[in-house]
């Protein structure tokens, strides 16, 4: 896969989980990433400790998203990191849980997703592109959630067919400038943190046989499709969401 060294890349939400394994990755390829956190200051230094161990280099920036402010307390922050380089990937991945069903989602969880989920990343992209080179990549993490009619879901659900269209009219605006936008839809993924959740008696297996190739994924499953998005590998690849789920939900399997 393309190597990234001497680029830099911001990766939002990359304290754990699905945005740690695309900051190490993206390291490992040789990128100098900014880990950016909300609140979890520890498991950010633990994803710099990672990627610094493997012989990469990363900085950690925090700023709580969905809040006024957010995007500048956050660049304020990338700047500092940078200091004065330029900016060549931009990886859209926090993102605030669903909410749950509509008979019970309150308006104000529900202006909370799409702070998180919409409003902060258009606004990222937006105070970006005057630091992102030409032919610079940006990345936003979507879900499965789109293509599946989940009642428990709606309002995430929504928040990421939201920043699909964003990444596919983005694409089209931005790609004089050479610059490829795409969108990530990853499925059930097991991480540290939601590990417990696929310790539910027979969900782990309920999901494993509802996909193609029949297990759960892991980051770095998605994290592999990212890295490759963010290449000069993928430099002929604009406006698409790609499916990262193991072909989650394609249809009756026998």
């Amino acid at each position: 896969m393309g190597d990234l060294t001497g680029k830099t890349a911001l990766v939002t939400g990359a304290s754990r989980g699905i945005g740690q394994a695309i900051a190490a990755r993206l390291a490992a390829k040789g990128a100098v990433v900014v880990v950016h956190f909300g609140t979890d200051a520890e498991g950010a230094a633990a994803t710099v400790d990672e990627i610094e161990r493997a012989g990469g280099t990363a900085l950690a920036v925090g700023a709580e998203l969905g809040v006024d402010g957010d995007v500048e307390t956050l660049f304020a922050g990338v700047e500092a990191a940078l200091a004065g380089r330029p900016l060549d990937i931009v990886v859209n991945n926090a993102a605030a849980a669903p909410a749950g069903p509509l008979g019970t989602t309150t308006r104000r969880e529900f202006d909370h997703l799409f702070a998180v989920n919409v409003r902060a990343p258009y606004f990222i992209i937006q105070r970006a592109l005057p630091l992102l080179r030409d032919g610079g990549r940006i990345v936003t993490i979507s879900s499965v959630a789109t293509r599946m009619a989940n009642p428990g879901q709606t309002s995430f659900a929504m928040t990421k067919g939201a920043v699909e269209t964003m990444s596919m009219t983005l694409a089209n605006e931005l790609g004089v400038r050479g610059i490829t936008v795409n969108a990530v839809a990853p499925g059930a993924t097991r991480t540290a943190s939601n590990g417990s959740i696929f310790e539910v008696p027979g969900l782990a297996d309920l999901i494993a046989g509802t996909t193609a190739l029949d297990r759960l994924g892991g980051p770095d499953d998605v994290a592999d499709v990212v890295a490759f998005l963010a290449s000069d590998d993928a430099r002929w690849v604009t406006g698409q969401i790609i499916d990262a789920s193991g072909g989650l939900f394609l249809g009756p399997r026998g």
